[in-house]
């Protein structure tokens, strides 16, 4: 019954994003209305941040969004669902009927957005999104865009430059077989879950005060393949080995948020993980995490207790993790250090005038 209904469910949403793509903006509005509940918890990345009910989604979202870029076009290279068993140890509600995605929005940027001058050129959206579905509609969303690298295409930096590879698209799958519209064989589905869980409780192994810069009781190279890729924001950059990864990435990362125990309930919402076929994805949205240890991206720590944005899609080859995608809301995360990065832009935007 559940394959049933996840395979509905991903018609339904993939049904959606096509008609999006071709309705435009006079026409947007009807397609949302379909396929959204009116009362809908909408949750974008910062600065969009929540909007409850579809006409509000509608008006002060999609239409801004489109009068930006009219010709906009969504092409994801990962989408799946199912349905969260509530049975791991970092379970979301169970029963939970979710269908995700990852991937781009591409358009001609002609008027601005999000305070961000338009170039009139064709400019890349990076998104991740997960949907809770009910009764056969979107009751719930929360997205991440990658505003960071949208300002970097308007000729605008607020970040230092990233320690990983940034600039340009982020790649999709190299096998271009994340398009999960038909049925996923069920034994490869519980393998990538079980992978994805084994390498998420070799992550809490670590402990600041104990191991602070030895990343080796975390164990990943039993999880991750020897060419692995691993695709983060804006701001952090991509990493192709797993050496780059703990040295681009996760050493940067446990210095300015280390604390893997915290001993409270995490808040937020957890998308749990969920596996179909060779791939998993999962998430949090405003889930306490750690307290900011020490200084990241160039912000001196703050001490402060901070949640987290971050979403995951992994693509599993054979007994290990090949490629991770993972969007986090970094403008959300330099906000909580007191760093806000849209005034950055303001700043650098007005520096600009004054220049020219």
């Amino acid at each position: 019954m559940s394959n049933a209904l996840n395979q509905q469910n991903k018609e339904i949403v993939w049904d959606f994003w096509q008609k999006l793509n071709h309705v435009g903006a006079e026409n947007a509005p009807d397609v949302i209305r379909a396929v959204v509940h009116d009362d809908v918890d909408w949750n974008g990345s910062a600065p969009i941040d929540r909007i409850v009910g579809v006409e509000g989604l509608i008006s002060d979202f999609w239409l801004p969004l489109l009068h930006s870029f009219p010709d906009l076009k969504r092409a994801p290279y990962v989408f799946m669902g199912g349905i969260e068993s509530g049975l791991s140890e970092w379970a979301g509600e169970p029963g939970g009927e979710w269908v995700t995605g990852c991937g781009y929005l591409t358009g001609a940027f002609v008027n601005d957005w999000l305070g961000i001058p338009a170039t009139g050129k064709k400019t890349n959206i990076w998104f991740g999104q997960f949907y809770l579905m009910r009764e056969g509609k979107i009751a719930e969303s929360y997205v991440q865009y990658d505003v960071l690298a949208v300002m970097r295409q308007a000729g605008f930096q607020v970040l230092p430059p990233a320690p990983g590879a940034e600039g340009g698209k982020v790649p999709g799958p190299v096998a271009k077989d994340g398009i999960l519209l038909t049925e996923q064989d069920p034994l490869e589905s519980r393998k990538s879950l079980q992978l994805v869980e084994a390498m998420g409780k070799g992550l809490m192994r670590y402990v600041r005060d104990r191991d602070g810069g030895d990343m080796s009781r975390m164990e990943q190279d039993k999880y991750w393949h020897q060419d692995m890729k691993w695709y983060g924001s804006s701001g952090i950059g991509g990493c192709f080995t797993l050496e780059e990864f703990e040295d681009f990435h996760q050493r940067n990362w446990l210095h300015g948020f280390g604390d893997r125990h915290l001993d409270m309930d995490r808040g937020g919402r957890s998308m749990g993980f969920i596996g179909e076929g060779k791939y998993a994805c999962g998430g949090v949205w405003d889930s306490y995490f750690s307290y900011n240890n020490g200084d990241y991206a160039g912000i001196p720590a703050t001490g402060k207790l901070m949640t987290m944005r971050d979403f995951d899609w992994w693509k599993r080859e054979g007994d290990y993790l090949i490629e991770n995608w993972v969007p986090i809301d970094i403008i959300d995360l330099c906000r909580q250090m007191g760093v806000d990065l849209m005034e950055r832009l303001r700043a650098q935007i007005e520096a600009r005038k004054s220049n020219g």
